[in-house]
């Protein structure tokens, strides 16, 4: 069975909150029917998918044929390609949620990408992608591109996420850091150079910023709350829409700060 348009398409969203989104049509073949050419009746039979299969009887209605398909057999026999892309926060399920569908179903190809919540739904209003993980709930200019394509959905809460603004384990001057000090570094006119902007009692060192990318739905739930208003950031940073990168980043400069 090969898998085309009519495979469902899901919709990954983590909203520091993490959801799916189902949509288009169910995958499987329409019902079918045949009568007789003379006066024979059919006989209907329910498959184990619950949908039925009808078969014509032989001519005069003397005999008739019964037909069981089992719903497994077919999915057995599934093929094709599934492309997910978007968050990199949802990736991990989406990457262990593959494996366990793959050891089931060998002959299906699974991509998944990690473009970012904003890029991950670039790809799927435009039908490009089947899943698309995200971070954030999907806007109305995101949702109105989509049915405009003739692509439904229904977003499903997966999983509950949170955000973690992180110093390096170097670091050994900070403890924590208020709201208002975070608006100071990441506000679009910041000034904020070195760690004593931030707070006189830290040393005069520069302060080396990580974050995700402006694809990001981490970036847009960061910047409403720290700086009132989505998108709205400092550019100066070295942003990445992988987690890793900014892990590795974070953790291997003793001046760093970064979120993700």
């Amino acid at each position: 069975m090969q898998l085309g348009k009519t495979w469902r398409r899901l919709l990954f969203v983590g909203v520091l909150g993490l959801f799916v989104v189902l949509g288009g049509a169910a995958c499987g073949d329409d019902d079918s029917s045949a009568s007789a050419s003379d006066s024979g009746s059919s006989s209907t039979t329910s498959t184990s998918s619950g949908s039925s299969v009808s078969t014509p009887s032989t001519t005069g209605g003397t005999t008739s044929q019964t037909t069981t398909t089992s719903s497994s057999d077919t999915m057995m026999d599934l093929e094709g390609t599934i492309e997910i892309d978007g968050s990199s926060t949802v990736a991990p399920i989406s990457e262990a949620v593959a494996e366990e569908f793959l050891a089931l179903y060998p002959d299906v190809r699974v991509n998944v990408g990690i473009s970012g919540t904003g890029g991950g739904f670039k790809r799927f209003t435009v039908g490009e992608t089947e899943i698309s993980d995200a971070s954030r709930p999907i806007k109305d200019s995101e949702a109105g591109a989509a049915v405009a394509n003739g692509i439904n959905f229904i977003p499903l809460t997966v999983a509950l996420d949170g955000l973690a603004v992180m110093v390096s384990t170097q670091n050994d001057f900070v403890n924590c850091l208020t709201v208002a000090e975070l608006n100071e570094i990441w506000k679009p006119d910041s000034t904020v150079d070195s760690w004593d902007d931030v707070r006189s009692s830290f040393p005069n060192e520069p302060i080396n910023l990580y974050g995700p990318d402006t694809e990001s739905g981490t970036f847009d739930y960061f910047t409403d709350v720290v700086n009132g208003d989505e998108g709205v950031s400092r550019s100066n940073y070295v942003a990445s829409s992988d987690d890793n990168v900014l892990v590795r980043g974070i953790a291997g400069d003793r001046n760093s700060l970064g979120y993700f």
